[in-house]
């Protein structure tokens, strides 16, 4: 009887000695996905850095692993539009079998090398009126994704403003014209800032260059405030604006919740880590053999509000309970 278990025990021994090679012959052999991923911000900016180990999260969750069955290739134009024509053919270049764009900028200068290889697309405000795609619920072509923000948001900064800081009677909106969906969101301000009781100023920002000057110029006058505008280059220069409205005693309303972490007053946001963590399963579905075309362009689901209280105190408001009380996050 004993020896019989032995033999048993010998003969399974071997089937799982010879079982494990297959298996490990199996993974190696499995083929390696290439994703290319163009951010449009600085590589070293945190907020890069959590919204790609959101991505990749997402990607985990759905079982693929960066270094082991994909392989993702990362480049950052840090606000650059020839890094980003650069980085852009860099990556089609590495003949990913799909490419995650950061920003309408970018999407747009993918969009414009490749005509096949599938992109996903994060953060475009308005990717209709911006001509990402024709289509929300059918986009087509090699184009989809996850849209940040439509035109109506500006209205709804509006209201924030005037309810944070009710003396506001003109109101600055801090745009890069080069991307109709932001233009959208600033006609959109001021056609409603009368119905506010405010006098809208739109400056224009294009390269970043003029952005002290179009806020200190309008800062000279009083019962002013500033809605700023997404943008690669708002982004980039962020810590800049924030420090600039603090100087000028200016309520401002942001459109990301990293304006607020480093100073900023107040902003009414799309969360846009979960756009990321959301892109994945495109990602997965594209992989999985779905065409971009046929996979509809998502709006956001989640939404934050954020109050800085530190940065209330400084220029002298008084931050409404109500207000307070509607926020998901109060910095002290």
């Amino acid at each position: 009887m004993g020896f019989d278990r032995l033999k048993r025990r010998e003969f399974m021994t071997l089937l799982g000695a010879a079982a494990w090679p297959l298996a490990a012959r199996a993974q190696q052999g499995e083929r390696t996905r290439r994703i290319g991923v163009l951010m449009s911000i600085a590589e070293n900016d945190p907020e890069g850095q959590s919204r790609v180990a959101a991505f990749e999260q997402g990607l985990r969750s759905l079982g693929w692993r960066n270094g082991d069955n994909i392989s993702v290739d990362y480049r950052w134009a840090a606000s650059d539009p020839d890094r980003m024509q650069a980085y852009g053919a860099e990556l089609i270049a590495l003949k990913p079998e799909l490419l995650l764009a950061n920003s309408p900028q970018v999407t747009a200068i993918l969009k414009q090398q490749t005509q096949t290889i599938p992109i996903v697309f994060v953060q475009v405000a308005d990717p209709v009126g911006s001509g990402i795609v024709p289509n929300l619920a059918k986009p087509g072509g090699n184009v989809t994704g996850f849209a940040s923000f439509q035109p109506e948001i500006g209205s709804k900064w509006l209201e924030i403003l005037k309810e944070i800081a009710p003396r506001v009677s003109r109101v600055a909106v801090l745009l890069d014209p080069q991307f109709a969906g932001y233009v959208a969101i600033s006609r959109v301000i001021e056609d409603v800032a009368p119905s506010f009781g405010v006098k809208p100023m739109v400056a224009r920002i294009p390269d970043g260059a003029d952005i002290e000057k179009a806020i200190n110029e309008f800062a000279r006058e009083p019962n002013g405030g500033l809605i700023v505008l997404p943008s690669p280059i708002t982004a980039v220069k962020r810590e800049t604006i924030v420090a600039l409205a603090a100087q000028d005693r200016l309520p401002a309303v942001y459109p990301y919740r990293y304006f607020s972490v480093v100073g900023g007053l107040i902003a009414y946001a799309v969360d846009s880590i979960d756009l990321y963590r959301r892109a994945a399963s495109y990602i997965d579905r594209i992989l999985k053999g779905e065409k971009p075309g046929n996979l509809p362009v998502q709006q956001p689901t989640k939404f934050e509000l954020v109050i800085n209280l530190a940065a209330a105190r400084a220029i002298g408001i008084d931050v409404p309970t109500r207000l307070l009380a509607r926020a998901d996050e109060v910095i002290e």
